[in-house]
């Protein structure tokens, strides 16, 4: 990574204060919501510099999503060793070492099939690591055929199968980005189905597992249908710049 750019102070203010804004509602929705169950955001920082999730950071966010596993590498050599990164990339089983050698890595949320959850089990107990890695399964709840993740029927079998046979790795819970139809209707059918499969997986299984699912346009609604983990970036970042 090239020397980290520094930010203006109003950039460092703008940053501050649309964190603040937003981790205002996770905290009123928070205080909503019966039970215990916890939430937690995360700022997606995908294509944004290492100098803007400084700023972030500095405000007190610790939690950051990045979608490609070299940008992940990168910005994790460069930026302090207590941020907790998330996955949210499609992931291909061929990354997943460079991946793992990535010791302050707290998540991925897009397994989808228990072939590279192994491969990622047998990188993350490669690296020497004394704690699991947490692993939410991407389920597929619109059936599109361009989006990753398990459908529905499939999600009992690969969580199963990735608590009997990847001990390294813990299933925290089920991840879903769902249609962009679905964002528009209240409520969004492919939270719901998220809801329900999430229900029959627990009483089936006997574990707890959350929620990762909304984002920007749509977190507060998830949130009301009981999200656990929302993704966040633009309304904390601003939009992102082409890739090159």
């Amino acid at each position: 990574m090239e020397t980290e750019e520094q930010c203006t102070a109003e950039r460092k203010a703008e940053i501050a204060s649309n964190l603040a804004e937003i981790n205002m509602i996770v905290e009123q929705k928070k205080m909503l919501r019966s039970g215990s169950r916890g939430s937690r955001l995360v700022a997606v920082s995908k294509y944004k510099p290492a100098s803007d999730i400084r700023a972030a950071y500095e405000a007190g966010q610790r939690h950051f999503g990045e979608n490609y596993v070299q940008e992940l590498a990168e910005k994790a050599h460069a930026l302090p060793t207590d941020i907790q990164w998330h996955f949210i990339g499609r992931l291909q089983s061929n990354k997943c070492k460079i991946l793992a050698a990535n010791p302050n890595l707290w998540a991925v949320e897009t397994i989808e099939d228990v072939g590279k959850a192994q491969k990622l089990d047998d990188a993350w107990r490669a690296a020497g690591y004394s704690h699991p890695l947490n692993v939410y399964v991407q389920i597929n709840t619109s059936k599109e055929g361009n989006k990753g993740g398990a459908e529905i029927s499939e999600a009992e079998t690969v969580v199963r199968g990735i608590v009997d046979s990847c001990r390294n790795l813990r299933v925290l819970g089920l991840m879903t980005i769902g249609s962009v139809e679905g964002s528009n209707q209240r409520p969004n059918p492919d939270f719901l189905a998220l809801v329900k499969l999430r229900d029959e997986l627990e009483a089936k299984l006997g574990i707890e597992l959350e929620l990762s699912m909304g984002m920007s346009d749509d977190f507060e609604h998830a949130m009301d249908l009981g999200s656990n983990n929302v993704r966040v970036g633009s309304r904390i970042f601003g939009g992102r710049p082409p890739k090159n």
